[in-house]
This record gives structure tokens, C-alpha cells and sequence, in this order.
């Protein structure tokens, strides 16, 4: 019976693992978030607030100074953060995507296959192989003939523009960004898209009518949102060479940057019963006090 009552508290949370800003503190502090998708939507949305830190401010600063001046050992520390976390962010998502999966799935075997164990396993992994495998790629960075100038035409130091200023030969690191773009943006989109599949097969058997359209509803929103992030992404760094013009490669970065991060909270969070519900609690514990005066 009470394996019973959990999986139908999972399925009310059914695709809603958006990253929220405000919430992140909500997670940490309610008992009843303390679950495998909430585990996840914490570091995502960690990841959202140091990926738009590690860009933003930077930026900001650029548009008050008249001079917009970084060093080169920042540009090379702003680089490494920068695609470190936001490959993270994709490995998270899938992390996700396979607990909905697990849990509409396998909702009998989900207190098994999503142990804590299995969950901290899954996030250290989505942590540490990133940043371990942007060493040699900052490094080899670091090691090239800057002779093209000084100039960056970006907002930050962003791939193409640094491979623009060199004057060594790129076609190696190219290569290898590539590779890298397909080990951690696509591998992780085609991971979420199959657990997607499996959900929605699994959500059209569902007999009511009403409890299809709140768990597609819902996945709608997340998956819109996916689409952003894993397009712009996808446009900009799953392809060889140096990529498309300065503009274009600015604007679909202030998307994933700025725009996306933006909106999660209020697309995604907001329609999430669950987190609706601990947040009304609390506001029902914040107002009892003043009543009580």
C-alpha cells in the first residue's frame, strides 16, 4: 500500500523536473522533496545559476567599463567553467530523464533503481567527468599562437571565437571538440529522448482521461524547454570547424545563457503540483504567526 501511495505522488511529478532558481533552497529544506527527481532538479538548477555566473556578469561589467578588458589566465579559467557546468547540465538532464523513466516505468523496482546510492553515483559521474575531460581542452587552448589579435567578438571567451584569433593549425582541436560535443550534448539528448519515448508509451495506456492530459501538459512545457536548450546548443558546438558568424553564434548563446535559465522557473516550476502544494504550506506557516498577533 505504501509503495502504492508513493508511485502515485511520483506520477503527479510526471516530467516536471525543471531547474528553479528559488526553489533550490525549498529542496533542501522540505522533507517531502527529498526524492530522487527533486535530488536532480537541485543540481540542475545549481548547474543554471553557476553556468549564467560564470557568463553574465562578466558581461554586464563589459557594457558599464569603457574598456572591456579580461586576462588571459580569465579567459582560460571563464572557458573551462563555462563548458564544464553546461556539459554537466546536460548529463544531469538525462539523469532526469531516466528517473521518470525508472519511475513511470518500473514503478515497482524504482526504491531499488534510484536508491540514494545509485542517485549521488549517478550525479558525482555527471560532475566529475566533465571537468576532468576539459583539462587537455583548456590546456591545448592555452598552448596555441594567439597572432590574430587581441579582440574577442563575443560577450565571453566562448570556443570559435579564441580558435579565430590563432594562428596555429585547429583542425586537431576541432576534431576533438566534436567529439567531446557528441560525448556530453548528444549522447545525453538522444538518452533523454528515448526515456521520453518509453514515458509517453506508458502514459497512453494510462486510463483516465484526465490524468494523460495533466502528465502530457506538464511534459509538454519540460520538453519545450529541452528543445531550447539542446537546439541552441546543438546548433552552436555538434559540428566541426569554427562555426557560423560572430552574431549569430552571440545571440544562440544569450539564449542558453540568459533566456532559458529565465524561464524555467516560471514554465516549468509553477505548473509542478507538488512543489505548488510545500509552497503553499509554507506560505500557511508564514501567515499563522500574524494571524495569531
Amino acid at each position: 500500500m505504501g509503495e502504492q501511495k508513493r508511485t502515485e505522488e511520483e506520477e503527479k511529478g510526471i516530467c516536471a523536473q525543471a531547474p528553479v532558481h528559488p526553489c533550490q533552497l525549498q529542496v533542501i529544506a522540505d522533507s517531502h522533496l527529498h526524492t530522487p527527481m527533486y535530488f536532480f532538479l537541485g543540481n540542475f538548477s545549481l548547474l543554471e545559476i553557476l553556468v549564467t555566473m560564470t557568463a553574465v556578469p562578466r558581461m554586464l561589467s563589459g557594457l558599464l567599463a569603457p574598456h572591456k578588458v579580461i586576462s588571459f589566465t580569465g579567459c582560460m579559467v571563464q572557458f573551462y567553467f563555462y563548458f564544464s557546468l553546461g556539459s554537466t547540465s546536460f548529463l544531469i538532464l538525462s539523469d532526469m530523464a531516466l528517473d521518470r523513466f525508472v519511475a513511470v516505468c518500473h514503478p515497482l523496482r524504482y526504491g531499488t533503481l534510484m536508491s540514494g546510492a545509485v542517485c549521488a553515483r549517478l550525479a558525482g559521474a555527471a560532475w566529475a567527468a566533465p571537468f576532468l575531460a576539459m583539462v587537455p581542452t583548456v590546456l591545448s587552448r592555452a598552448h596555441l599562437n594567439y597572432c590574430h589579435g587581441n579582440i574577442i567578438n563575443h560577450f565571453f571567451c566562448d570556443n570559435a571565437p579564441l580558435l579565430q584569433l590563432s594562428c596555429s593549425d585547429t583542425s586537431l582541436l576541432e576534431f576533438w571538440d566534436f567529439v567531446m560535443a557528441l560525448a556530453f550534448v548528444l549522447s545525453s539528448f538522444l538518452v533523454t529522448l528515448v526515456s521520453y519515448g518509453y514515458i509517453v508509451s506508458t502514459v497512453l495506456r494510462i486510463p483516465s482521461a484526465s490524468g494523460r492530459q495533466k502528465a502530457f501538459s506538464t511534459c509538454g512545457s519540460h520538453l519545450a524547454l529541452v528543445f531550447i536548450g539542446y537546439s541552441t546548443t546543438i546548433f552552436l558546438y555538434v559540428r566541426p570547424g569554427k562555426g557560423h558568424s560572430a552574431e549569430v553564434n552571440k545571440t544562440a548563446a544569450l539564449v542558453t545563457s540568459i533566456l532559458t535559465p529565465s524561464l524555467n522557473p516560471f514554465t516549468l516550476t509553477l505548473r509542478n503540483e507538488t512543489v505548488k502544494a510545500v509552497l503553499r504550506e509554507q506560505m500557511q506557516k508564514l501567515k499563522r504567526p500574524h494571524e495569531a498577533l
